[in-house]
């Protein structure tokens, strides 16, 4: 029997658990959903104790592993107490925008040059930085502890990490999602600490993405990673140029750069780190978020506008943007390029003769077309391959992958497997426990299909779109 790591996938919607073994068999073993608390218009939470007890039911089946490796979130931020150990408040989720007037304020008074030169991102409310100042402004048990030095303040992971294993720290891929560290660095930086009001003696340790992150019983974790460049590792992507994207809750495209940031403020792209390994130099990635995918899917499917997914899985009609029938998916603002939480989802061109059909073939265009902004802006910057290599919820769907290989006019690559941030959670775990290298890693299986291009989206269409998002855009 040969050796095996478990990861653990703490995603936005539930928490899921897979193991791997040394000779490449990777399997999922178990999974959990959880609440989304919506307290009010534009705010999502999640209940740190819920989702501390799902990481608890994962571990129950450490068995003989060799190591753990812990996906999460990215920007979901959470305080808690360093004595308890318990969180004092919700955890405030990468979609929530409830600091939407304190990121405009800092934008008019000039400061996104600073957060831009220094942490690569824009001014957002999507990043963790103004989501730990409002839990220090609104908490009054946040403010009691820091006064008693008894604060920690983090990403999700840095509170399972202390809670699990007794180690507060997070990784440079985590933390370079928060707008606190600096992207030359890796380090916490004073002057965006200072920015945003956020005291860096509460901030947890950035380590390696492959590194030592404590133990749970004699289990050591040795991989912690934001889900989605745990994905882009999962999906094989080692060299400049490749990419994918995770058709998740949200739709996240990344694309690997190198040894070094690449950075175009025009671009409305986000230099990030793609993971370290161990004392090795980080490696960069271009990041460009649509916070709209599966959530317009879900939210569609909410309101009666289909009952089974079986339904919207193939359409008789021609494509809905050929129709002049267009959906926006901007239910959450817009994000890259734009990085417009104004913007409103929408549909336009609606007649006495649209079906739910046809609303349902315009939803699933409209996330792919948002996604071919996002790669089309990563090709000005760096050649990305010809293939792109995709995931999550929507890559099931067979019109939404043919006609995604049409917007983004490469070959779309379905991998054997949809849990790609749970094997490359694992695959970094196994570096690093020391039992296997990049180049030694087990070989993926072969891809379960490749969708290619067949030429049936237009320019015009592409621009009729990109007329519509303009629509949206300003409108809340």
């Amino acid at each position: 029997m040969s050796d095996f790591v478990l990861a653990i996938d703490q995603g936005t919607t539930g928490t899921k658990l897979h193991r791997l073994h040394t000779d490449g068999r990777f399997q999922t073993l178990d999974g959990f959903e959880h609440r989304q608390i919506l307290p009010a218009p534009g705010w999502v939470e999640h209940d740190p104790e819920e989702l501390i007890g799902h990481l608890n039911g994962c571990i129950g089946n450490v068995g003989n592993a060799k190591a753990i490796g812990i996906a999460n979130q990215g920007e979901t931020v959470v305080a808690w107490d360093a004595k308890t150990k318990r969180a004092i408040h919700n955890a405030i989720v990468w979609q929530d925008a409830r600091t939407n007037d304190a990121i405009a304020a800092l934008k008019q008074a000039g400061h996104e040059e600073t957060t831009l030169a220094r942490a690569g991102l824009p001014l957002d409310p999507y990043f963790s930085a103004s989501k730990l100042r409002w839990l220090l402004d609104h908490v009054d048990t946040a403010r009691q502890l820091h006064k008693q030095g008894r604060l920690r303040l983090g990403t999700s992971d840095a509170f399972f990490l202390d809670r699990l294993t007794g180690t507060f720290a997070t990784d440079v891929s985590t933390a370079s999602r928060t707008s606190l560290m600096n992207l030359e660095t890796l380090a916490w930086d004073p002057m965006l600490c200072e920015l945003f009001g956020v005291p860096m003696e509460c901030l947890p340790d950035i380590r390696s993405t492959a590194d030592d992150f404590g133990a749970v019983g004699k289990v050591p974790v040795t991989a912690n990673v934001v889900d989605q460049q745990a994905a882009l590792f999962g999906h094989g992507c080692r060299h400049a140029g490749d990419a994918k994207i995770t058709f998740g809750t949200g739709a996240f495209a990344l694309c690997v750069v190198g040894a070094k940031p690449l950075r175009d403020v025009g671009s409305g792209l986000l230099p990030t780190i793609a993971w370290r390994l161990r004392d090795a130099a980080p490696a960069y990635a271009l990041d460009g978020g649509v916070y709209n995918a599966a959530s317009a899917v879900n939210w569609a499917r909410g309101l009666g506008l289909f009952g089974d997914y079986a339904e919207i899985d193939s359409f008789a009609a021609a494509s809905a943007i050929s129709r002049d029938i267009a959906f926006v998916p901007a239910l959450s603002g817009l994000g890259c390029p734009y990085w417009d939480r104004s913007a409103a989802g929408m549909w336009l061109g609606l007649g006495l003769d649209t079906s739910k059909s046809d609303m349902m073939q315009a939803l699933l265009e409209g996330v792919a077309l948002r996604a071919g902004e996002v790669i089309a802006a990563m090709s000005r910057l760096l050649p990305i391959g010809n293939r792109i290599s995709i995931d999550g919820g929507l890559a099931k769907n067979s019109y939404f992958g043919t006609f995604a290989a049409d917007v983004l006019k490469r070959n779309i690559i379905i991998p054997a497997s949809t849990e790609l941030t749970g094997l490359g959670t694992a695959q970094l775990a196994l570096i690093g426990a020391g039992l296997a290298t990049v180049d030694t890693l087990p070989p993926p299986p072969a891809p379960k299909a490749q969708l290619n291009p067949q030429g049936r989206i237009a320019d015009e269409h592409r621009m009729k779109f990109h007329t519509a998002v303009g629509r949206s855009r300003n409108w809340r």
